[in-house]
């Protein structure tokens, strides 16, 4: 019934559409996406993009009415992006632990590849984009912005949908998001600094702040609220966090021109959110749990997904004017983008002779971007309506393209999966 009412609400907005009411079709576009996602949900094969819809439905609503997504009386909806954004990275790390990062023990050669070729192919043909459209300036900085960010959340869900290598595709996510303050600021500056100005210190004090440091208080969670580590474990991580955060207010000290006083200020400051609390959080949802915690994942990761859709419909909002002028080329780069890097992903790693489900992994984890962390350092510069675009937009398109690439992976099981079967089934007989 769902999916009949979609149709009928697509054939009545592209009636609109060719009539020449554009504007009176956006309420049946917005129904017609609500309606598929709705039904999608009922389907086996396509249930997985039932949230990619939902997406496009918000992003639907703020490209016909951005009055509803830019503010709320003399309420900036904007401002919200930075803290959604720390609630998910919050979210993140309270589901890791720091055993997550023994992967690059385990598999050092698949964790470089994948390391290197995400920041090495993305943010190379973000610029070859950049330079071959000719886009406007900042538009142009925002391609080559989401080409420099680490990889996305998404990119575990799908290896895990694909049958790749779930614990390289954390572990790869892991070391490109903790290296990604140094890096990204980086590159940007080499790569994007001819189309807009970057501060180098203060974009790695903005991706500590909105990445790394409620990771740190994620991790801190899960220390606490679990309580599986061994004292020596607790009190070695404990130091490690400690030392993290005092590294964030030097680099606070140095992008800020404060001095010792206010460094110790907003040491405390920092101390107080994102260490002790966590901490005291964890230990006091312990002793009221008593028992399964896990609805706790389901939430975060049901608050995460709402805080997506909040940040891409905010910026496409914002950046709706620039978005009617460059938008179907934007879309088209940004699928250009993203296809690359899937595909020289994988590419590089058949090359240097790694097992099918690792190039799997590596196609996703240099394909899929963190929208959202690019979506906030926009923000930070104050260029969310046109640096913001190409992330809020190359967002949505990596999520159908990963899903639909998943999809048609998990219906071909990789090699190794295969012979591990049926040497399993020669063993039972």
């Amino acid at each position: 019934m769902s999916l009949g009412l979609a149709l009928l609400c697509l054939i009545g907005a592209l009636f609109l559409i060719f009539r020449g009411d554009s504007a009176d079709a956006g309420p049946l576009l917005i129904f017609f996406f609500t309606a598929l996602a709705i039904g999608v949900r009922g389907t086996k094969t396509f249930k997985a993009f039932s949230y990619t819809i939902w997406i496009f439905t918000a992003v639907t609503a703020s490209m016909f009415y951005p009055q509803y997504f830019v503010s709320i009386g003399d309420f900036q909806l904007k401002t919200m992006i930075v803290p959604l954004l720390q609630v998910i990275m919050f979210g993140m790390g309270s589901q890791m632990s720091f055993e997550d990062f023994t992967g690059v023990i385990k598999m050092p050669k698949g964790v470089i590849i994948g390391v290197g070729a995400h920041y090495i192919i993305m943010p190379m043909v973000a610029f070859g984009i950049a330079h071959i459209f000719n886009f406007p300036p900042e538009i142009a900085a925002g391609i080559i912005l989401i080409g420099t960010v680490p990889s996305g959340l998404a990119s575990n869900v799908m290896s895990y949908l694909a049958h790749a290598n779930l614990a390289l595709a954390v572990t790869i996510g892991a070391i490109s998001t903790i290296i990604s303050p140094f890096v990204t600021p980086l590159l940007m500056q080499l790569l994007g600094g001819q189309y807009i100005q970057v501060d180098f210190w203060h974009m790695m004090l903005d991706i500590l702040n909105m990445i790394i440091m409620p990771i740190v208080a994620g991790f801190m969670f899960n220390l606490f609220s679990k309580n599986e580590a061994s004292q020596k474990s607790k009190i070695f991580q404990l130091i490690g966090y400690f030392v993290v955060v005092v590294l964030t207010n030097l680099v606070y000290m140095k992008s800020s021109g404060s001095d010792f006083s206010g460094f110790l200020t907003a040491l405390s400051k920092s101390l107080i959110w994102f260490y002790i609390l966590p901490m005291v959080g964890a230990i006091l949802l312990r002793k009221l749990v008593k028992g399964d915690d896990s609805w706790m994942g389901s939430a975060l990761s049901m608050i995460s997904m709402v805080g997506i859709a909040v940040i891409i419909s905010i910026i496409t909002a914002a950046g709706r004017d620039s978005l009617l002028q460059v938008g179907l080329l934007l879309i088209i780069t940004s699928l250009l983008h993203n296809a690359a890097g899937y595909i020289l992903g994988y590419s590089v790693s058949w090359a240097a002779g790694m097992p099918e489900k690792d190039r799997r992994t590596v196609a996703f984890e240099v394909g899929m971007q963190n929208g959202g962390l690019a979506s906030g350092l926009a923000l930070q510069m104050g260029k969310i309506a046109t640096v913001g675009l190409a992330p809020a937009i190359f967002g949505p398109l990596m999520n159908v393209t990963g899903s639909a690439l998943a999809s048609w992976w998990r219906s071909r099981p990789p090699l190794e999966d295969l012979e591990a079967e049926k040497n399993t089934s020669q063993a039972s007989h």
